[in-house]
Parts: structure tokens; sequence; C-alpha cells
């Protein structure tokens, strides 16, 4: 009976583990999603893991040898409790499924700001102060314009450290 198991992999060698797991008849599953990040002042859209350095392998210990599994090149060891490898739920790799690469779920991780939009700066020396969204400034920085003796000044602030107006 097959089982869903978590695998620690290299760094950045996800694809490479996942290439040699398939060629052994091992299921692979990571899933991928689409970020906005800055690069030479331009926002560019890069597909990443959700998960760095771990992949959802599903196999028969039956058929595949956990052995073999882990001697793969690119992977690491399971994730483990104590001396035995965690099973993972099937329904929750059905979820990670549907839910990739998700618009709603995108926005609600990187919070996705529109230029003009106005915020409020929850955190900080300007906490409580209203101000418009100008843009993003890499990836966990933003651009805001605050109003400082009757002038619109920029202020370059943590995503963390907003929320939207109220």
């Amino acid at each position: 009976m097959k089982h869903w198991y978590l695998l620690y992999c290299k760094r950045a060698e996800q694809q490479r583990a996942e290439q040699n797991l398939k060629r052994q008849g091992v299921d692979c599953y990571y899933p991928i999603v689409t970020v906005e990040k800055l690069r030479r002042g331009k926002c560019q859209h890069v597909e990443e893991p959700l998960f760095p350095n771990y992949i959802f392998a599903g196999f028969d210990p039956d058929l595949v040898q956990y052995t073999s599994v882990r001697s793969t090149r690119g992977v690491v060891d399971f994730v483990r409790q104590g001396a035995y490898p965690i099973k993972v739920d099937l329904a929750l790799i059905q979820q990670l499924m549907t839910i990739e690469d998700c618009d709603e779920q995108r926005d609600a991780l990187y919070q996705g700001f529109k230029p003009g939009q106005s915020v409020m700066i929850e955190k900080g020396q300007f906490a409580g102060t209203e101000a418009i969204f100008k843009e993003k400034d890499g990836e966990k920085r933003c651009i805001l314009l605050i109003n400082m003796l009757s002038k619109q000044t920029e202020l370059h602030i943590d995503n963390a450290d907003i929320s939207a107006s109220r």
C-alpha cells in the first residue's frame, strides 16, 4: 500500500531529487508558487517552492526500500519522529495541490497592496499613521507616502508593519 512521506533535500536540489526518485518509481510533489521579486529595479514573477528544501514522496514500502529513497542523490533524509519516518496524510497533499498558486493565497501571503491604496502603519515610530502605498521595495519592504510638515515624504518600511486602512 502506498504511503506519503516528507523528505528533506539538499539546498536547491529538489528538482534533482525529484528526477532521481521518479526513476525509482516514487511519486513526488512539492508545491510551487509564483512570487513577485524586485530584480535590477524591475518586478518579475518567479516560481519558487512553497517549502524550500522539502519534497513529498509517495511509494509502497514493500516495493521501494526506505534506504534507497534516503540515499537518493539530492535527498538528505526523511523527516522523522524518533526512528520512524512520519507518514503524511493524502488529504493534505490533495489540499496543497488544489490551492497551489491560487491568487487569493498569494495575496494573503504577500499582502498584495496596490499603488495608491490607503494603508495604516501598525508598528515602529510611525505607528497609527495613515499612509499611501507607492510601490514594493524588494520582497519584504515597500515604499509609502506620508504627510510630514505639509509635504509628502517617502518612507521605506517592512510589509509586516502595515495593514489595509480601515
